[in-house]
């Protein structure tokens, strides 16, 4: 069965215009991703789908392959949704093309728990980390059940409590690193919109629960961090250059 990481990369994001190709430490953002992925598959099992010729370029002068999708692809799964149509694969990892510190073995560990769960479809998670804070809007929070199938995701903390005293001690935050089939792709994809739900959250995995798929997680390493707006570059450089010293040359 083959597998390959497919990265969506949008050059025209409304919150920062060009954010695949933002330098970091001197090289664009998604090259960063695509060799992390690389790591993990193989170079010839990686793909940035993407609606700029000015991203395709830099992916395949650095060797790597690109796939072009329309600008008008509603979420990154979307985009996914097109590229599939263009690779042949048995499972399709979208890894987010806003965080440069993924790791490998998280690719894998996510791909690995595809290949026991072929119906499901999966998705990593972490636990919040005592530097963040959990009522941030910006981190998509979740609930399990105890097979560590997805309930719910959501902007506020979850789970909720009554009592103080019931308060959890830690919670559970989405990790952007999915695997799906071909399949389930095009299900979200003929959805043909938004969910409800996923509108009001604007968390797009919340769309398969419309489409009765289970989705189970994965735990992940913690420590991800995204580069969401400009504000985002000199923190996610710094944890680069602290991640370069911490691994053997």
């Amino acid at each position: 069965m083959r597998s390959v990481v497919m990265i969506p990369a949008r050059y025209g994001s409304s919150r920062y215009p060009g954010k695949p190709l933002v330098p970091l430490l001197g090289k664009p953002m998604i090259l960063w991703i695509a060799e992390l992925s690389a790591r993990a598959l193989g170079v010839k099992n990686v793909y940035v789908a993407t609606e700029d010729q000015r991203i395709i370029e830099v992916v395949e002068n650095a060797g790597f392959q690109a796939v072009m999708t329309t600008d008008d692809a509603q979420t990154g799964t979307d985009r996914l949704a097109q590229a599939a149509e263009q690779v042949e694969a048995d499972i399709y990892i979208n890894v987010q093309g806003d965080e440069p510190l993924v790791n490998p073995a998280d690719i894998i560990n996510v791909r690995d728990a595809k290949l026991v769960n072929m119906d499901d479809v999966i998705n990593g998670y972490s636990w919040i980390s005592s530097q963040e804070d959990p009522h941030s809007v910006n981190i998509p929070k979740l609930i399990t059940n105890e097979r560590n199938e997805l309930v719910y995701m959501s902007r506020v903390a979850l789970p909720g409590f009554k009592d103080p005293k019931y308060a959890p001690m830690r919670y559970k935050k989405q990790v952007c690193i999915y695997a799906f089939t071909r399949a389930e792709l095009i299900a979200f994809q003929n959805f043909g919109r938004k969910s409800e739900l996923e509108y009001s959250e604007d968390i797009e995995i919340l769309r398969f629960l419309e489409l009765d798929k289970i989705i189970r997680m994965v735990e992940t390493r913690p420590g991800s961090l995204a580069v969401d707006t400009k504000e985002d570059v000199a923190n996610v450089e710094a944890a680069l250059l602290r991640h370069a010293k911490q691994v053997p040359s």
